[in-house]
């Protein structure tokens, strides 16, 4: 396991959950602070695997030829969840496509792009399992409809949100936050 003190970790039991919502609200609260930096995850089964999410082939998420692909975000007006956080502070954003049994050796590559000591928001479930984030937060807390990934870390959730409510508890959030990774 992998210790990440200055990580924040947001998962969610499903999509359209609002972990993104919520990692653009950190960024915009702690880019006054100090540069934050971004990284949404993407784990996959197996080499060249088809997309869970889609019964076709050539959204280009999930078909990754080797064990991690790392691309950083440039474009901060697209509606892409990596583009609205860069467009939300973030310094830097990266989008990590990994083998699930990759993600740890991945997460440290990803590390060697940014200064050692540096805050970083990250959204994943997966990543949970390779790394031990200064705060894990679940969005979308309900059990029953969680995918796979979810279940398996939501133990691990240092905070655990009702679906789409990041907005009513931001402040407690945050608060916990800044005082996890030592604003």
């Amino acid at each position: 396991m992998i210790d990440a003190p200055r990580l924040i970790l947001i998962g969610a039991c499903g999509r359209n959950s609002g972990k993104t919502v919520l990692a653009k609200k950190l960024i915009a609260r702690f880019a006054a602070v100090e540069p934050v930096y971004a990284l949404k995850v993407t784990s996959v089964e197996a080499l060249g695997a088809q997309c869970p999410r889609h019964s076709h082939e050539g959204c280009g998420a999930c078909s990754i030829f080797t064990d991690y692909c790392l691309t950083e975000e440039t474009d901060a007006v697209s509606s892409k969840d990596t583009s609205q956080m860069l467009a939300a502070g973030a310094k830097a954003v990266w989008w990590l496509r990994s083998l699930r049994q990759s993600l740890g050796e991945s997460f440290v590559v990803f590390r060697e792009k940014i200064p050692p000591g540096a805050l970083v928001i990250a959204e994943s479930n997966s990543l949970r399992l390779a790394v031990k984030p200064a705060l894990f937060i679940m969005a979308g807390g309900e059990e029953t409809a969680a995918k796979k990934s979810a279940l398996a870390v939501m133990r691990y959730a240092d905070i655990t949100l009702p679906f789409r409510r990041a907005d009513t508890a931001f402040e407690e959030i945050a608060r916990q936050a800044a005082a996890r990774v030592q604003l």
